[in-house]
């Protein structure tokens, strides 16, 4: 079976307060809401205190083309994606030409090349490295990437495969988008990079997570969800209020049936993506969860904010390196996203 050897993370270099960035709004939405104070709770609701972007805030305050904002996303998503892809392999004592496959996995830009080919150039990859650049998964992109990584992880026992998610989302910010949506979307969402490397049987080691097994689930007519509407000044997000109580009614009885089908009772962990408090509460109130369980994915959101499909790495990358899940005990990865989508992994400790 396949093998977490490693992760990394990478943050981009402006740290923003939720202070900071409330006046801010309140400025820009003013003039349509006339209760916005009363709208504005919703940053001290959110369980964030800090996120980190690729930009200053001043660059907040201009509108911005499509094709600026996409050459900073070119730019940005390589450093930051080689960065985080350089930590996991320093934390794996391995080097780029060890890696036979490269997952890359946005929703935040566009690049032809994609990054992970720019990536290959940065880091001095085998010119055999295969890759595979995945586009469009939202914030579930960073639970797909690692099932993808574990099916030709599978396949290939012998070979070593990379995952890469970087979302910016602060760069598909529109300023003329007076609309609650994005109004929200300004209290949630942040910049951010992370990186796993799996490997197959012959990586298995003590202190290493074992993916045991991998559920996709995509729900009809669910579409409007979650995603983006797209003009010429970029990317609008869009996605629904009633978020958590679709998890209540769709995705926690998808989540048990998993369990149920693999004979898992009930897992000593939750590593779900955090997508902002409500989710959170949700999952709590769904599962019965006591107090506690949550705590990772709590503190992940806390001082990144949402960070799109890397923000479930980070979680991972907290079970990770603190040891939390001890040999035996089992972790369960969900993270949700457009489609209306749910990925679902179940871990293992070695």
């Amino acid at each position: 079976m396949p093998y977490i050897l490693s992760t990394g993370t990478a943050q981009p270099p402006y740290t923003f307060q939720q202070a900071d960035v409330k006046p801010f709004v309140r400025d820009m939405f003013s003039d349509v809401f006339a209760d916005i104070d009363r709208l504005l709770t919703i940053f001290e609701n959110t369980g964030i205190d800090t996120r980190h972007f690729c930009v200053p805030i001043d660059w907040f305050k201009e509108g911005h083309q499509f094709k600026e904002k996409n050459e900073l996303y070119i730019e940005n998503a390589t450093a930051l994606g080689g960065q985080a892809l350089s930590n996991a392999l320093k934390n794996a004592g391995l080097d780029m030409k060890d890696i036979h496959h490269l997952v890359f996995v946005s929703t935040t830009g566009v690049a032809t090349p994609s990054i992970d080919a720019l990536l290959f150039n940065q880091l001095g990859a085998s010119p055999h490295t295969k890759r595979t650049p995945i586009w469009g998964l939202g914030c579930a992109g960073g639970a797909v990437g690692l099932s993808r990584t574990f099916d030709y992880a599978l396949g290939h026992p012998e070979e070593i495969v990379a995952l890469v998610a970087v979302e910016l989302c602060g760069l598909t910010f529109q300023r003329n988008d007076i609309t609650k949506s994005n109004l929200v979307a300004t209290s949630l969402f942040a910049d951010g990079a992370a990186a796993v490397i799996v490997g197959g049987d012959q990586y298995r080691s003590e202190g290493r997570l074992q993916i045991r097994t991998t559920r996709s689930m995509l729900w009809p007519d669910t579409l409007d969800v979650m995603g983006w509407d797209i003009s010429s000044s970029g990317f609008h997000v869009i996605f629904s209020r009633d978020i958590p109580t679709i998890v209540k009614e769709k995705t926690v009885p998808d989540l048990l049936d998993f369990l149920q089908e693999n004979k898992v009772q009930e897992p000593q962990h939750y590593i779900f993506h955090p997508g902002g408090r409500k989710v959170l509460e949700a999952y709590r109130e769904a599962l019965e969860l006591p107090d506690g369980k949550l705590r990772v994915a709590e503190q992940v959101l806390r001082q990144n904010g949402n960070m799109s499909s890397c923000t479930v790495l980070h979680v991972l990358n907290q079970f990770f390196t603190e040891k939390i899940i001890s040999p035996g005990e089992v972790g369960l990865v969900s993270a949700l996203g457009p489609g209306f989508s749910a990925e679902m992994l179940l871990l293992e400790g070695i």
